[in-house]
């Protein structure tokens, strides 16, 4: 019995992933990481900005996410995400950027906690993507 289920990651420029022999899915709901298996029961959750691990029958693979929206349903994973990377293929330099302008968002005054701990949670897994 097959333990693998399908995998489909979009966002606003393109489709940017499509598996159909993913074995477990980690990602960084605002729950806490949560594992994804074949058979999990339906859920729908919202990311916060984090890594999405994913482990297929012949490969892992790591992902950065911005921000985005997890639905489990009928053994397809679909993530729908305003801004993904693959981390193995990542700029060094767009990175730091990312790292640089969320820590300028830091320092106004006029965002609220929720915003803040976003932030401050996007600013917390780029630096330890260390790719200084």
């Amino acid at each position: 019995m097959s333990e693998q289920f399908n995998l489909e990651i979009v966002s606003p420029e393109k489709s940017f992933l499509k598996k159909d022999d993913v074995i477990e899915v980690i990602v960084p709901a605002f729950e806490g990481e949560m594992g994804i298996l074949k058979d999990h029961i339906s859920i729908i959750s919202f990311l916060k900005p984090g890594i999405i691990k994913v482990h297929s029958s012949n490969e892992e693979s790591s992902f950065y996410v911005d921000d985005g929206i997890v639905e489990f349903k009928d053994n397809t994973l679909s993530i729908l995400t305003s801004n993904i990377f693959d981390i193995k293929n990542s700029d060094s330099v767009k990175i730091q950027e990312m790292i640089k302008e969320a820590e300028n968002d830091l320092n106004d005054e006029k965002i609220n906690d929720q915003k803040r701990f976003i932030i401050s949670q996007k600013v917390e897994v780029l630096k330890s993507l260390g790719l200084n």
